[in-house]
């Protein structure tokens, strides 16, 4: 009988195979692929879709919040907007085999510093199924396999998603294993996952809550790339352009709320203040969002609510 922990040993082995095949492949064949991988999801997108509707389904039932749910929704514009972001990685610079330094010794000898794929990666993430996608295509870019574990808000899609990634990669005739999904939702492969496999794994990266990646950090036998909570703030200079900084403030805070990137902090430069914050106020209230203030801020504008510490503390994401 084969175990959990024979099922993720496995998918250790076949990533380090994955990645030392990728080692060998060209930065073309890579941006090819991840031109192939867009391609083909958008020619997917319906059937993504549905995956994607059995997902939101069960989260609805579950009553879970409004922000997790938008996080976790997908239509056509966005999968459009995530076979956009393939593209877009496809087209930047390749890194790999890049000098980053070069000095020479006294006695003739040349060193250099150059850029090499880390090898594999494990990915550990919640909600957003795009993760699925992003995350696949950086490692490949990057000449890195990939271990992907979703949260179970998102399986559906993300088995959808990922099922196509692996389709292109074989039609390509590169390693299909270079993205690999993590099938079952049993917590305990986590633990596997950041006991790094028999050392098939190099580095984890955690991205979710708070507690996903405390978890991370407190169990993973092997390198770990954290971040912190997303409290994301946009200052404002004395010399910026005025409507340009309120459209982008707009943006960054109401175009998606309930993402880590949102913006949850305007800190505005006395310079300016007396000029912009009636100004950001009304914009932002005028797009449906309260605003807060602290004591100075609410001297130019009182009509906010006034700021305490844990606003300055939370992600507010709604």
């Amino acid at each position: 009988m084969t175990t959990l922990a024979d099922t993720m040993m496995d998918m250790g082995r076949k990533a380090r195979r994955a990645a030392t095949d990728l080692a060998a492949t060209s930065p073309a064949s890579i941006d090819l692929t991840l031109r192939n991988m867009a391609a083909a999801l958008r020619d997917a997108a319906p059937g993504i879709i549905k995956a994607n509707a059995r997902d939101v389904g069960a989260a609805t039932e579950r009553k879970l919040g409004a922000a997790m749910i938008d996080r976790l929704v997908l239509d056509a514009t966005r999968i459009d907007a995530i076979a956009g972001s393939l593209e877009e990685i496809a087209a930047q610079q390749t890194v790999i085999g890049a000098v980053q330094d070069q000095w020479s010794r006294p006695n003739g000898l040349r060193f250099a510093k150059v850029s090499v794929p880390i090898g594999v990666i494990g990915m550990i993430y919640e909600s957003r199924p795009n993760v699925t996608a992003d995350a696949a295509a950086l490692c490949l870019k990057s000449g890195n396999a990939v271990i992907l574990r979703g949260g179970s808000e998102a399986v559906e899609s993300n088995r959808a998603i990922s099922a196509v990634l692996r389709k292109v990669l074989a039609e390509d005739g590169l390693p299909e294993d270079a993205v690999q999904l993590v099938m079952t939702q049993d917590r305990d492969a986590v633990g596997h996952l950041l006991s790094g496999l028999d050392a098939t794994v190099d580095l984890i990266i955690p991205r979710g809550g708070k507690g996903l990646v405390e978890r991370v950090q407190r169990e993973a036998r092997v390198p770990v790339l954290a971040h912190l909570d997303g409290l994301n703030h946009t200052y404002v200079h004395e010399d910026a352009e005025p409507k340009m900084a309120l459209d982008l403030i707009a943006n960054a805070k109401m175009r998606r709320t309930g993402v880590c990137g949102a913006t949850e902090t305007a800190l505005v430069d006395a310079g300016l203040a007396e000029r912009f914050i009636p100004d950001l106020v009304a914009t932002l209230t005028g797009l449906g969002c309260e605003v807060r203030g602290d004591e100075r801020a609410r001297a130019i504008h009182p009509d906010m609510t006034t700021a305490t510490p844990q606003d300055f503390d939370t992600e507010h994401l709604a």
